[in-house]
């Protein structure tokens, strides 16, 4: 029986369908308390500046009566990520069912864009939906298509967690906390390496590809490379590289937000971060020594990556290494890709999605 466990869930939902729905109260959709951050904990934030409210925790993978019933009581339920239990969950007019969505702006493809045996179920899920968030109202159509989702729900309102670059941080501190972290110098510049997870498996070992040896020779002085792996990938790359010393390990510090504050030129291939990052008006560069193969193979792009994407496209150590040892960024393509992705970007889009809401949509 196709999506069995996800129809309990509804079922149980069911038995709650007459709770009171308290005006104060608020849910979020959470895989756990580690989870607890980004889009939900800026939007929890701004309803703490409006009034009293009570929040409530909804854990995925935790089935609980008094769970079902904080959700059916809640006037506001916002989620992070898809909750495929959500297309069985009938709920009352009065809920309002927000998706916030992790990630700012389209890059790769998703959802319903490639994964067409979804769509069904995609739909059910946006009937059971009120509002979807974006950031930019030229990326509807592709989010229509990713989340079936009807074109008026979707709300060019911003990314939340987007806010946090507009915050009043001491970077001296946090450089100084990071270099104390990682025994390393504070007069170097930080180079944040932040590749992404390949199907196809012999690409995913990006040393096998990067000449570490000259990078540092070249670059050492002035920069230190730190490497944010993507968690698929962790398994590709072995201790006797890790503990060499010619980069630090970056995957498990705890904010990414907080590395791409700290860096000063980004080195990624086909991941999203590039969107986030972008905004932030520093270097870029694409070392995608599989460029073809990706291309080919992979789930695609929502835009030609060869001529959108805001940075220099390199394909070997030696061409990496050129471009930033000479500085061959055109920082226009990032103005010009930061267009296509964002209409706001002014550290209000909390504001914005609670204001919407408590204006009931308007």
């Amino acid at each position: 029986m196709p999506y069995f466990k996800h129809k309990v869930y509804g079922i149980l939902f069911k038995l709650f369908k007459y709770t009171k729905i308290q005006d104060n109260h608020i849910s979020f959709v959470i895989d756990s308390k580690e989870s607890f951050k980004g889009n939900l904990d800026y939007i929890k934030k701004e309803f703490e500046k409006r009034g009293n409210y009570k929040f409530h925790f909804f854990y995925k993978d935790k089935l609980s009566f008094g769970n079902f019933k904080n959700l059916a009581g809640s006037r506001y339920i916002f989620l992070n990520d898809n909750f495929f239990p959500f297309a069985f969950m009938n709920f009352n007019s009065k809920n309002t069912v927000v998706q916030l969505w992790h990630a700012p702006g389209a890059s790769k493809k998703f959802g319903g864009s490639v994964d067409f045996e979804s769509r069904d179920i995609l739909s059910k899920i946006s009937d059971n939906t009120d509002y979807l968030i974006t950031t930019s109202e030229k990326i509807t159509d592709y989010y229509s298509e990713a989340f079936q989702m009807p074109k008026s729900k979707i709300k060019p309102l911003g990314l939340p967690r987007m806010d946090y670059y507009f915050e009043n941080h001491d970077l001296d501190k946090l450089k100084a906390d990071f270099c104390s972290k990682y025994n390393v110098s504070c007069d170097k510049k930080i180079i944040l390496y932040a590749p992404t997870f390949r199907d196809e498996e012999k690409y995913n070992n990006v040393f096998n590809y990067l000449d570490l040896e000259k990078f540092n020779e070249v670059l050492g002085e002035e920069y230190v490379l730190a490497l944010r792996l993507h968690p698929k990938i962790k398994n590709f790359y072995s201790d006797e590289i890790s503990s060499s010393g010619k980069y630090i390990d970056v995957s498990d510090f705890d904010s990414e937000q907080e590395l791409m504050l700290l860096s000063d030129i980004l080195i990624t291939d086909y991941s999203s971060i590039m969107i986030e990052y972008a905004i932030l008006n520093r270097p870029i560069v694409f070392f995608t020594y599989d460029l073809d193969s990706y291309l080919a193979n992979e789930r695609g792009f929502y835009y030609d990556f060869k001529t959108t994407v805001p940075g220099p496209i390199v394909g070997s150590s030696d061409e990496l290494i050129d471009v930033i040892e000479n500085d061959k960024f055109d920082m226009s393509k990032i103005s010009d890709f930061i267009m296509t992705q964002f209409d706001e970007i002014d550290g209000e889009s909390s504001k914005r999605v609670v204001d919407f809401l408590l204006n009931n949509g308007r």
